[in-house]
């Protein structure tokens, strides 16, 4: 067995095509909080729910920018892939339990699961790194 499969997983350049997708969503979330709340919203859509949602895609691009950075100069800071590894878990959860309670529509478990798979991935990404 003398590749793990991480290698054969290619895990750094899912991590990367992930980056990239969490810095463009959050840009989009940011700019045009609206239009994607709607899409996954149950609830108001008001001016204060549209502002703190284009704060949550701030953060997002911050972290899928800063984690495709880290990976593209090649300083592959293990500390930095895991704390963004983290972030990803944390959206899983907030948007989980935002259906749960009714705030989003289930559509947005598709999110969820996207930002659960990628979490795991990052954090295995990160394992890997510190060996």
């Amino acid at each position: 067995m003398g590749k793990s499969i991480l290698n054969y997983l290619h895990i750094e350049k899912l991590v990367l095509i992930i980056s990239f997708i969490t810095l463009v969503s959050g840009l989009g979330q940011m700019l045009a909080s609206g239009i994607v709340l709607s899409a996954v919203s149950d609830g108001s859509l008001d001016l204060a729910v549209r502002h703190f949602f284009a704060i949550i895609g701030m953060f997002m691009a911050l972290f899928g920018g800063l984690l495709l950075v880290v990976l593209k100069i090649g300083k592959r800071d293990p500390w930095v892939v895991l704390f963004c590894g983290l972030q990803k878990f944390g959206a899983f959860f907030a948007v989980s339990l935002g259906v749960i309670n009714g705030i989003f529509s289930t559509i947005a478990l598709l999110v969820a699961f996207f930002d659960l798979f990628s979490s795991v991935l990052i954090i295995l990404l990160w394992r890997q790194l510190r060996q």
